[in-house]
């Protein structure tokens, strides 16, 4: 009898042994073969060296948090504030009100569940006009700390992996609060659910909106969610229901082009017969991108003629003078006109 309870031990154990050393293996041989095994590991370590950097230090993060804090910016260093945003005062201003200031004097709307910050904030308009980089200065200008999210972030390959990713964006940003988590063009991620939808795809979509929704019944939280899309009608309808304070970032009229094209042009020498009025009237349909890119084609004008006034027996490829910039000529208002003439098809193409 006790041999053969010995033989019984003997043959679970040599059972548990086989099966352990066979998940430890194909779990090895699974993960060798991972191509992005690298990459994320590269991500967690940059993760931690930016936490570090914005001086979040002793909270305990796990490693789906870890997996998204690699999408965190630091508000600081953020290049954008609302004197580089040209023609959007109106939106700014509301921005201000109804984002801003209930972060900023959360002390003072504490006990008012109707004015703390909204949950959702949805900027929506046509490209180029300005919605990323309102999202941006109302971290900075707020002091948030900002989740740049990738939809590539939340999806693996492993079933239930990307549901555990959901719940670290919001998770993540609840341990960093005061914090945005910004979406860009919302309506690829969040769009219209119908029965195409992949059953992973449909259970992330899910689990967000429920995570979401349990931002909106605590008062006490001071995460905002925030999307731009310039597809509107895209957007799921629950998503929307989400995002009760939207604002539209349309196309700019006539001053505020004038306005955008005194900021990108701020540094710029230009010659005296550039006529910044007339050159608002003539970029009608151009959005704050596409005015830049005006400005840039312009500016290059000066570069060609430089180029083409250099001595003959100098190869295009030498070195140029150390104080090129200098030497340049301004910017003249043929050189605008030019290039608005060569971007009108673009401009169409945007409207």
């Amino acid at each position: 009898m006790p041999d053969n309870r010995a033989r019984y031990i003997a043959t679970v154990l040599q059972a548990v042994i086989l099966g352990a050393v066979t998940y430890y293996g194909v779990k090895w041989l699974v993960d060798a073969m991972d191509p992005t095994k690298k990459s994320r590991l590269a991500a967690k370590r940059q993760a931690q060296q930016l936490l570090k950097k914005i001086g979040i230090e002793g909270v305990k993060l796990s490693e789906y948090e870890l997996t998204v804090a690699a999408d965190i910016v630091d508000p600081l260093t953020l290049p954008i504030s609302w004197k580089d945003i040209g023609g959007l005062r109106e939106t700014i201003d509301e921005v201000k009100e109804t984002v801003i200031l209930p972060i900023q004097q959360n002390d003072i709307f504490r006990n008012s569940s109707l004015l703390s910050a909204p949950k959702g904030v949805l900027l929506y308009g046509p490209p180029g006009c300005g919605k990323t980089m309102i999202a941006k200065a109302t971290a900075k200008e707020a002091g948030c700390r900002f989740i740049n999210l990738q939809v590539s972030s939340l999806t693996d390959k492993w079933y239930g992996e990307s549901q555990k990713l959901a719940a670290a964006v919001f998770s993540l940003a609840t341990k960093l609060q005061p914090c945005i988590i910004f979406i860009d063009e919302i309506d690829s991620f969040l769009r219209m659910r119908d029965k195409a939808d992949h059953e992973a795809t449909a259970m992330m979509k899910a689990q967000f909106m429920s995570l979401w929704d349990g931002l909106m019944t605590d008062d006490t939280c001071q995460v905002v969610v925030m999307g731009a899309t310039n597809r509107p009608q895209d957007v799921d309808r629950a998503i929307l229901r989400r995002m009760p304070c939207a604002f539209h970032v349309g196309l700019p009229d006539s001053e505020q082009r004038k306005e955008i094209l005194n900021i990108i042009l701020n540094k710029e020498k230009l010659e005296e017969d550039v006529d910044l009025d007339e050159l608002a009237e003539i970029t009608v349909g151009f959005s704050g991108s596409g005015l830049k890119e005006i400005c840039r084609v312009a500016a290059m004008s000066c570069v060609r003629d430089y180029m083409k006034s250099r001595s003959n027996s100098q190869s295009l490829n030498s070195k140029l003078d150390e104080n090129v910039k200098a030497s340049l000529r301004p910017i003249r208002m043929h050189d605008f006109v030019a290039a608005v003439e060569r971007s009108g098809s673009s401009a169409t193409l945007q409207s």
